[in-house]
């Protein structure tokens, strides 16, 4: 059963001129579901090519996935929300797929500094402005994304950077999208609930439209579901939706991702190696698959059909 389209509450720092512009982007980014679909392409910076190419867990990385067109190719011909990748790349494939709405990724970092040698510190590479401008060129740049790391030794200069920018991408008709990970020293848990619940929360109070967290882990057993409940309550109006993780299941991956909607409540996903590590043809398959759960309301085993080509999905 597909959701009904959702009242879109635009936020007071969302100009008046601006307000239809906001409406707009919400609603294409959640095709008038209140949920998304975002496909990451971020991991070019933050995994660098050990995303890319090689083997996984999993097996072979397709050799697509070598060429970075492959990622436009499949938000161009898949069924997504928006693609989410710095602004170079988009500012470089863009073009050729303009009816891909955008999410342009202003902070990045590389995973080669780990957490032991010291605490995460993701600096802005561009500005909201420059995201404007983009769009001003013709791309479709439905919002921005960044990320914070609560409990970094750095969290104060990232939540000071994000609540302007989410503040300033209000004011140009823009979302927001906080990838908010707890990480550092002082985290004991990264998985914690309490704690990434506390993580979503904080996305809300920076102005976030959706905040990206982990999927957490439970130490007692409990199912995690209904523990993911907790971070779903504390971001309030700010919209949950969850990070992929590495390549898993297909079958396993679809069960998570409708436990998440229909269980603990969340408004999506946003997903990467689970989609782009695949061949071209199987990626958008994937894309149905994810978004047959998110947008059309599909059980796992419809969806799974949809994944292997046994069904229909489009929206």
């Amino acid at each position: 059963m597909t959701a009904s389209p959702p009242t879109v509450i635009i936020p007071a720092d969302v100009p008046v001129e601006s307000r239809r512009r906001y409406e707009e982007n919400i609603r294409l980014v959640t095709r008038d579901t209140g949920r998304l679909v975002l496909f990451a392409g971020d991991q070019k910076v933050e995994h660098l090519n050990d995303d890319f190419f090689g083997t996984t867990k999993e097996g072979p990385i397709a050799l697509d996935d070598a060429d970075p067109e492959h990622l436009f190719r499949i938000a161009d011909q898949g069924v997504v929300g928006c693609f989410a990748s710095q602004l170079g790349l988009l500012a470089r494939y863009g073009p050729d797929y303009r009816d891909v709405p955008y999410l342009v990724k202003l902070n990045s970092k590389s995973h080669l500094v780990g957490v032991k040698q010291a605490d995460p510190r993701s600096r802005p590479w561009n500005t909201v402005q420059q995201a404007v401008a983009l769009r001003d060129s013709g791309l479709k740049i439905a919002g921005i994304g960044l990320t914070v790391y609560p409990g970094s030794v750095y969290e104060g200069e990232q939540f000071s950077f994000a609540a302007e920018a989410c503040f300033e991408a209000h004011h140009h008709g823009l979302i927001a999208v906080i990838w908010s990970y707890p990480r550092g020293a002082a985290v004991a848990d990264e998985r914690d609930p309490h704690l990434i619940a506390g993580c979503a929360g904080l996305a809300a109070t920076l102005g976030a439209d959706f905040v990206k967290v982990n999927y957490p882990k439970t130490s007692d057993g409990s199912p995690v579901a209904e523990a993911f409940r907790e971070s779903v309550l504390a971001a309030g109006r700010t919209r949950v939706i969850t990070a992929g993780g590495e390549g898993t299941n297909v079958r396993s991956f679809l069960q998570t991702l409708h436990d998440q909607i229909n269980i603990a409540g969340a408004s999506g996903s946003a997903t990467g190696r689970n989609i782009h590590q695949k061949p071209l043809a199987e990626a958008i398959r994937m894309t149905q698959a994810i978004s047959s759960i998110t947008y059309g309301g599909y059980s796992v085993d419809d969806a799974v059909a949809v994944y292997e080509g046994q069904r229909d999905f489009s929206i």
